[in-house]
């Protein structure tokens, strides 16, 4: 599975480590990805996420109907 937040679309971000003599190594930096249950009451089904905190905050604020619907609307498979 890829380290995406399926509502927000936040991504791993990449870039170089540089120690102390100033030498340069790849890494990356992945988004805090939490897998998490909902109830969508419309279709009497539960359907389970990979969101970052950012993702459960939106769904918090708008609801998960609205959030599921805009997300099949942009042609997520939810």
């Amino acid at each position: 599975m890829s380290a995406r937040c399926q509502v927000t679309g936040r991504r791993p971000g990449f870039g170089r480590s540089v120690s102390h003599s100033h030498r340069r190594t790849s890494r990356r930096w992945n988004p805090n990805i939490q897998t998490k249950t909902y109830f969508l009451p419309g279709e009497g089904r539960r359907v389970t996420l990979r969101l970052t905190p950012k993702g459960i905050r939106t769904i918090d604020r708008d609801g998960i109907e609205a959030v599921v619907a805009r997300m099949r609307a942009a042609g997520e498979k939810v």
